[in-house]
């Protein structure tokens, strides 16, 4: 017998359901600690920048002034990274819960508008990454020992080229993350609703199909009355 569409294990499935479609939520944290990351990494080097060059803006310690961008852009490509790896995820979940006013008004629409070039930043950051990851396998298979010797000048070459991509996410991330969370965090506020409109459908039903009285056996036919006898 095939289970109805109201049975009460499909009323409970619901809720999980929902929670299914926000599974994107579980990135939020490593997206947000990576947007830190990146401003942090952007905003130390800010702080000493000046003090490597004259006040034309020079640099006058060029090693040190060398130093300083190699250790900003290492770190700013470290959290990158964090976004090539969830960030495509939470991007999706975030334009599937997002509806047409959102775009327009509302408390997340300047974070959506900032939003529409993140497609192209995680593209080039994630083809930076695939090049890097062919270079040293090429290296592996072709000059074996060599990856000691030219790791460290091929790393701060990407580093520094992926820097651009870096400081894109530096505020395109924060508009993700803040974006995702108030979505994840409406429809919270929308599941109980949800629930509570299943809970109320399924009673129906199932009051309903309480409800319809039994069919009556039909009267038994009267027999026709006995022919009346002879009086004695």
């Amino acid at each position: 017998m095939s289970t109805s569409s109201t049975s009460p294990a499909s009323a409970e499935d619901q809720p999980s359901a929902i929670t299914d479609h926000l599974a994107w939520r579980r990135h939020l944290p490593a997206l947000a600690s990576a947007a830190d990351g990146i401003n942090q990494a952007s905003d130390a080097w800010d702080v000493v920048s000046d003090s490597f060059c004259d006040q034309d803006g020079w640099p006058i310690d060029e090693e040190g002034y060398a130093d300083g961008k190699v250790k900003r852009d290492a770190e700013a490509w470290r959290h990158a990274e964090v976004f090539l790896d969830h960030g495509p995820e939470v991007l999706a979940g975030v334009r599937a819960a997002a509806d047409g006013p959102d775009y327009v008004e509302g408390p997340i629409s300047d974070d959506l508008r900032r939003l529409r070039g993140i497609d192209t930043t995680l593209v080039r950051a994630g083809q930076l990454r695939h090049e890097w990851d062919q270079i040293m396998a090429l290296m592996d298979a072709s000059l074996p020992g060599s990856r000691k010797l030219y790791q460290e000048q091929a790393e701060e070459h990407r580093n520094s080229e992926g820097w651009h991509y870096a400081h894109e996410l530096s505020y395109q991330g924060p508009a993700l993350v803040r974006a995702a969370e108030y979505l994840a965090n409406r429809a919270d506020a929308e599941q109980p609703s949800h629930t509570e409109r299943a809970r109320v459908a399924l009673t129906r039903s199932a009051s309903g199909a309480r409800g319809v009285p039994p069919t009556s056996p039909p009267a038994p036919t009267a027999s026709n009355p006995p022919a009346p006898g002879r009086s004695r």
